[in-house]
């Protein structure tokens, strides 16, 4: 498989491996991080660096440039959801579930029966039952819900070969100096704000700036909320996000586990301190249908990649107890069926006071 990260200039890779975490929260941010590539050998100026993140951006290989907003941590509630679509209704199932606006995401993977696996998010917590009641009424088959658990990891982090090999920068202690407000609501101004940088921020030398022009506020308050949402979790972080697809990690596998249950507290960090272990979860079974509670999410650059880590996985099962051949499986994503995002407006408005 051709590594598409090949064509990247040494800048690119950079830029992709010292951002994707730890952009500076300031009113200027491009300087500080150019300064921080200069110190690691990547002669760059602030200007320079904002318009090749800007370039990386339209041509696809960033998805977007800002804030990774939490939407667990902003309102209302989400869940995976498996179901068995079979082949000849497969295309027909797949419509009425993707009729739902509640579905954010929907992946047809691999596996004898449970071939479809999709999101579903909602401002109202008790919405879940009712979509999934929705669905199995249209289509004629049972839903299986999975919802999170305890969350180990989600760090969906992709590093390409060439400077800055770790992708340790990280600025995130610059800028003033924030605490945690307490509050689980968000102020109508906060909830404002969330929405304004979903889908990024601004690609110029002064982001946050642009932010606070478009939302009639002060930059100093944007820059301080923002950051503050960094470290309340509302923001899992701020920095480049790339199309891994883009940069050929083209292997998306979900490695599902039926770990003793006593086991999963020391199971879970071990296996989320991978580091290509992007998602980490424990999730609950389902009897005679679903015997897995852990899942682990890997992403590969190449079938032999992909199948490499997935040993290092069930390698770090082993250090904890003899994994079995029936005590796990690997699912590998076939095609995206749908994937429009999370909708965070109506999460947001339900979570404001």
């Amino acid at each position: 498989m051709k590594q598409v990260d090949a064509d990247l200039s040494s800048l690119d890779r950079a830029i992709i491996n010292a951002f994707q975490g730890g952009f500076p929260v300031v009113e200027r941010p491009f300087e500080p991080a150019a300064a921080a590539l200069r110190e690691r050998g990547v002669d760059v100026s602030a200007s320079e660096l904002c318009e090749r993140i800007r370039e990386l951006d339209d041509e696809g290989v960033l998805t977007r440039f800002g804030a990774l907003v939490n939407a667990q941590e902003i309102g209302g509630n989400a869940t995976l959801v498996a179901m068995h679509a079979p082949p000849e209704r497969f295309d027909e199932i797949n419509e009425l579930v993707n009729g739902h606006i509640e579905v954010a995401h929907n992946y047809e993977r691999e596996h004898p029966h449970l071939n479809m696996w999709f999101v579903v998010s909602v401002a109202d917590e008790d919405r879940i039952e009712e979509v999934l009641a929705e669905i199995e009424e249209e289509t004629g088959q049972p839903t299986y819900n999975l919802p999170k658990v305890r969350e180990f990891r989600v760090e969906a982090k992709f590093l390409v070969d060439g400077p800055v090999p770790e992708g340790d920068v990280d600025l995130s202690h610059l800028g003033p100096d924030v605490e945690p407000s307490g509050r689980t609501t968000l102020t109508p101004e906060e909830r404002d704000l969330v929405l304004e940088i979903q889908g990024g921020l601004p690609i110029t030398e002064t982001p946050y700036a642009d932010v606070a022009d478009a939302l009639g506020a002060e930059t100093e308050w944007v820059v301080e909320t923002i950051k503050r949402f960094n470290q309340e979790g509302r923001v899992r972080r701020v920095g480049v996000i790339p199309n891994h697809y883009a940069l050929g990690y083209t292997e998306n596998g979900m490695t599902v586990w039926n770990v003793p249950d006593e086991l999963v507290p020391e199971v879970g960090p071990a296996v989320a301190g991978l580091d290509f272990v992007t998602h980490c979860y424990q999730r609950p079974r389902h009897e005679g249908v679903w015997p897995y509670n852990f899942f682990a999410m890997t992403h590969g650059r190449s079938e032999e990649e992909s199948q490499r880590r997935i040993q290092e996985v069930k390698a770090k099962m082993e250090e904890f107890w003899d994994v079995g051949d029936d005590d796990w499986d690997s699912l590998f994503s076939t095609r995206i069926l749908k994937k429009t995002g999370i909708r965070l407006a109506e999460r947001a408005d339900a979570n404001t006071e």
